[in-house]
């Protein structure tokens, strides 16, 4: 059936309409109360139309249609098409992160780490969590009261020794044989996933079994460690209860709009208090025919087709379709939801606030300033699912020619801040020749040799500048001072011609890239830590030469030894002066012969440098 043929037998009926191109892509979805009236409309008159609509009309070539019951099957449908489809011609909602989840790795000895993603690789996974801060505590708890590891090393029972983390009790070492069995592990797990599930009551009850049977048998060491259990679990169920207890809860939005570029935040309140925000960000609106009252119900209707339905959602103004949201909302929580414009008192200031934030967040988004520290910070955890906060993070680098003068820079990073006070320059002494991965190995191994027998603190993250080879030369280093908990990741970086890290390795699972987007503030973060540690590597490594140029240059031209080199200097000042000299300053110093022979050297580096 032809398009003409399509758009005569419409029927008068509400439904959603989805328009394709010539490829038969779907290019825009849409609602309406009559399907008839306003398909037909997009190919009358194009004289009110807007920029955006003719373009759309422009490229349709054939359409469909699903005719509902009614206005609020319309709108919930029309939000499920876009969020599958993602048309073009559709304002979407552009998340730049989902609520974090904790997800439960498909492993024989599972760990359990924060993630955004959730993928079908066979892991369970638990949330979201609201605010995210939740889910950080929640892994920390779960770190420190059941031991669950941290690391991505091989489990198969045969290391001579656990980590520093087995030490600190923050992990049951399955990796050495002898000091947990797998049916031990399986059993923090199992607990682990009663914990996460929520089933707070079964959990304790099984602990507190397993305390008795202890105390029975007189191990009270086990029978201690059930009962902090039992206690820590009983906490937390209660908790969860008082948080569930909110009767009011309520989500704020509001946004800031400049040309083609938005930011929306909506804050999250729950018994009068505000416990999360979400951040949205479009730069690809129609900013000539932009409708702000279009534009909030489009978001809204796709945001709370899949998430949480609090009772009152306020909004900055109002929109065509609010009561048909408002009953679908409604049907949805299985009580009442109103969606408000307040226009005066405290809900009114509120929205001002949450406007104020989004400005806020639109300049750190588009004018690149610099973010709250410890957003930016859980942001990376949870992208790179690290197992603790990374409030210290240091970072490595190699420098030299073709093996000579090769040194280390390390930079660190404390609360996302460098603290420059803490840099250390190593000068590689057991390895010769260009041998990056052993100059790796022996930096790694003595920075924390050291840091270990001084008692200072340990950083949560290491980032290596170099690929699989720099990673696991690092990370053997780190095995062999225990210290294999602390994640490790190398940056791995573009072509030349763009100045930007490329990707991230994590040590052991280097055929998994993780890639990123310039503008995430999180990763500016890392690309700041790869530039300044690079920095720091090559300024030490060209002190370390110009001082051995200093000393050797001269001696190494035929004629001068010791004694010339040093009245030259002497005579010269430097070795530059030296080098800027003509034949005739150089002779009472030299000779004829060796002066023509030090302007002849210097020269031809000169001509080299020309021709580079």
């Amino acid at each position: 059936m032809t398009l003409d043929e399509k758009l005569k037998n419409l029927p008068a009926s509400p439904g959603v309409y989805l328009h394709k191109n010539a490829e038969g892509k779907i290019i825009y979805v849409g609602k309406a109360k009559n399907l008839k009236n306003r398909v037909r409309s997009y190919f009358q008159s194009k004289r009110n139309m807007d920029a955006k609509t003719r373009e759309l009309v422009k490229r349709i070539a054939d359409l469909e249609f699903i005719v509902v019951d009614n206005e609020v099957e319309a709108l919930v449908l029309e939000s499920n098409l876009i969020k599958k489809h993602k048309p073009r011609f559709n304002i979407l909602l552009k998340d730049d992160k989902q609520y974090p989840h904790l997800k439960m790795t498909n492993e024989p000895f599972p760990k359990v780490v924060i993630t955004r993603k959730i993928v079908r690789d066979g892991s369970s996974y638990y949330g979201p969590f609201l605010p995210a801060s939740l889910a950080r505590r929640t892994l920390d708890l779960i770190n420190r009261a059941f031991q669950m590891r941290t690391c991505d090393i091989e489990i198969n029972g045969k290391l001579p020794r656990p980590c520093l983390e087995y030490h600190l009790k923050r992990c049951l070492a399955p990796c050495v044989k002898g000091l947990c069995t797998k049916e031990e592990y399986s059993e923090a797990a199992r607990d682990v996933k009663l914990l996460l599930e929520g089933k707070n009551k079964e959990l304790a009850a099984n602990l507190q079994q397993r305390m008795w049977h202890f105390a029975e048998n007189e191990n009270y060491e086990l029978a201690a460690k059930y009962r902090d259990l039992h206690n820590t679990v009983l906490a937390l169920g209660e908790q969860q209860k008082m948080a569930m207890t909110a009767e009011r809860d309520i989500d704020i939005l509001g946004f800031y709009r400049e040309g083609a570029r938005l930011a929306l935040q909506l804050f999250t309140m729950r018994e009068g208090k505000m416990v999360g925000r979400r951040e949205f960000f479009w730069e690809d609106l129609d900013a000539e025919n932009f409708n702000p009252a279009q534009f909030l119900g489009e978001v809204l209707a796709q945001y709370y087709s899949t998430d949480y339905v609090p009772l009152e959602i306020h909004v900055p103004n109002d929109f065509d379709d609010r009561e048909t949201l408002q009953q679908a909302l409604t049907e949805r929580r299985g009580r009442k939801v109103k969606i408000l414009d307040p226009k005066r008192g405290r809900n009114h200031e509120m929205i001002r606030l949450v406007e104020n934030n989004a400005k806020i967040a639109f300049e750190q988004r588009f004018r690149v300033l610099n973010p709250n520290s410890e957003k930016l910070l859980g942001d990376l955890q949870e992208i790179l699912e690290l197992p603790y906060f990374p409030e210290r993070i240091e970072s490595f680098d190699i420098s030299n020619i073709s093996g000579s003068e090769n040194v280390a820079g390390i930079v660190v990073y404390e609360n996302g801040k460098p603290s420059r006070g803490e840099y250390r320059r190593f000068i590689i002494k057991t390895v010769e020749g260009a041998n990056d991965f052993a100059s790796m190995n022996e930096a790694v191994f003595r920075r924390y040799k050291r840091l270990l027998a001084e008692e200072k603190p340990l950083p949560q993250l290491i980032f290596i500048d170099g690929g699989k080879g720099q990673i696991s030369a690092a990370a053997a280093a780190l095995q062999s001072l225990d210290l294999e908990g602390i994640p490790v990741y190398g940056l791995v970086k573009p072509p030349k011609q763009h100045n930007q890290i490329s990707h991230l390795l994590r040590f052991g699972h280097e055929d998994r890239p993780i890639f990123f987007e310039a503008g995430n503030p999180a990763f500016r973060l890392v690309q700041q830590i790869r530039d300044e540690t690079h920095k720091t590597a090559i300024e030490f490594h060209r002190k370390r030469r110009e001082k051995r140029d200093f000393t050797s240059e001269l001696t190494a031209i035929p004629g001068v030894a010791e004694k010339r080199k040093m009245k030259l200097l002497r005579n010269f000042g430097s070795l530059e002066k030296v080098a800027q000299a003509s034949v005739e300053q150089l002779s009472p110093f030299v000779g004829a012969k060796t002066a023509q022979m030090i302007f002849d050297h210097f020269e031809n580096q000169r001509k080299m440098a020309e021709q580079q």
